[in-house]
């Protein structure tokens, strides 16, 4: 990434952060290790994601949203980072509609701006057929037994355009997030590898999550696997349709009727500060 001049902006969601490029006015081609050296929080600017804005290639669309992880792979799915991609866009003057469909390679998404500051996503519906997620089990199920470390973990497996891993605790706090989570991150059962959630349902309606992020590690948040771990408490019959997902970060509020309906998110972005990136090619 030899002499590399790029403008940016500094994101967060609920504490999960992101470079945000505008690929409409500038010109890109990120490379794995132009991502690494972005992330990096001590020789880059530091971040969980890069987002890339992109021209849509789809007529129905009105932006294309591409989303790389700090390790440089590049990644279907951020919910966090779709709420920040809205208010990007309309503060760089991108777009002033409201709401706007962007495409991803997950899928579509419906991003809403709302009267009170903020943004509510339409995740689509959540893939629970194993194949799709994916995740090897020969059927669609609300729990599954998976080995690992010599015992049997009932988890959950759901897609919400990436892979994630849902597995109830009795205390979120004293999870064993960093111990277990790169590990079942690149379980067998995942061929995609996936984002693990260690989830604590405290009442019908309050869920307490941390996640392990493929790509990542621990994040202060994750919306799609918020909206992973509200399904999979759904499934279990232990949650209601409206639910609030408590994250490191802080909170955000999950709707889902059930399979085969659309989840909508609701939660914050902030813009942290605008700057620009100057590469030297190394370190």
């Amino acid at each position: 990434m030899a002499n590399k001049t790029w403008t940016f902006t500094k994101m967060h969601g609920l504490g999960n952060d992101f470079v945000v490029l505008d690929g409409v006015r500038q010109s890109f081609s990120l490379q794995p290790e132009d991502c690494r050296r972005i992330a990096d929080r001590h020789f880059g600017i530091g971040c969980d994601q890069i987002l890339l804005v992109e021209k849509a290639q789809r007529p129905d669309c009105d932006f294309r949203y591409r989303i790389f992880n700090a390790d440089g792979s590049e990644v279907n799915q951020c919910g966090n980072g779709a709420r920040c991609f809205a208010v990007f866009v309309q503060r760089a003057g991108l777009s002033d509609k409201n709401p706007l469909r962007v495409e991803t390679r997950a899928g579509q998404l419906l991003l809403q701006r709302r009267a009170d500051g903020l943004v509510e996503v339409d995740m689509g519906v959540p893939i629970l057929e194993p194949a799709h997620i994916p995740f090897v089990a020969a059927a669609p199920a609300s729990h599954y037994a998976l080995p690992f470390r010599g015992q049997t973990l009932s988890i959950a497996a759901v897609s919400m355009g990436n892979p994630h891993l849902l597995l109830a605790v009795n205390d979120c706090a004293s999870a064993p997030v960093a111990d277990w989570g790169p590990e079942l991150e690149r379980h067998p059962a995942f061929p995609e590898r996936c984002n693990v959630g260690f989830m604590q349902i405290k009442s019908p309606q309050a869920v307490q999550l941390r996640t392990w992020e493929r790509g990542a590690g621990e994040t202060l948040a994750c919306g799609s696997n918020a909206c992973a771990a509200v399904v999979a408490g759904s499934l279990w019959g232990r949650l209601a349709e409206q639910v609030q997902v408590e994250l490191p970060g802080g909170t955000l509020e999950i709707h889902w009727s059930g399979p085969g309906a659309h989840l909508h998110m609701i939660g914050p972005a902030a813009v942290v500060y605008d700057g620009t990136w100057v590469s030297q090619g190394g370190k």
